[in-house]
């Protein structure tokens, strides 16, 4: 798993709005490929959320019930079964490492985007932070804490970090493949 690569490998390249710093309003939807906020979901095509965390308290549980309201959304709740279930629960479980993440370690999250494919759920989580996420090693299972990365690093298809040159911060990124 890489923690440097601004997005996974294959074709489908960088996030068009979420690693480059496009600035948003609060909590928005939007259609990625036409980039028409409050349209509907779109049955193909990329579908993105964004929630800006900008003065706000409780942002891990703000951050999980913003997710769970794309999950809805997007039909991936209510789940028909226990792997459609399973893949909602890992989604909302990433959600809130990212965000736990930034809130012990960066001065709290910034904003988090969510999209889908179809194929895979991508979450971006951007802070002000200049440290660096990776996952403890070695892992001790009885150890409490430090078990967030390791996580992320085992649910995840992948997952990284982009930093924009000349900005304070950075996005932290992680992909789950979408239940079939």
């Amino acid at each position: 798993m890489s923690t440097t690569r601004p997005h996974s490998p294959g074709d489908r390249g960088p996030e068009p709005s979420g690693a480059s710093g496009t600035p948003a309003g609060d909590a928005s939807d939007e259609d990625a490929s036409s980039g028409v906020p409050g349209e509907g979901e779109p049955s193909s095509g990329r579908q993105a959320r964004r929630l800006s965390f900008d003065g706000k308290g409780g942002v891990v549980p703000l951050a999980r019930d913003f997710t769970r309201q794309a999950l809805y959304a997007w039909g991936w709740l209510p789940a028909a079964g226990a792997e459609r279930r399973a893949a909602a629960e890992d989604v909302l479980l990433v959600v809130s490492e990212l965000v736990t993440n930034a809130c012990l370690h960066a001065e709290g999250p910034d904003e988090l985007w969510i999209g889908c494919d179809g194929k895979v759920l991508r979450i971006e989580v951007t802070d002000k932070g200049a440290g660096q996420p990776a996952p403890r090693s070695p892992h001790r299972v009885g150890r409490p804490g430090g078990h967030g990365m390791f996580i992320v690093q085992r649910l995840c298809l992948d997952w990284g970090v982009v930093r924009t040159p000349g900005i304070a911060g950075k996005t932290v990124w992680a992909e789950l493949g979408a239940p079939a």
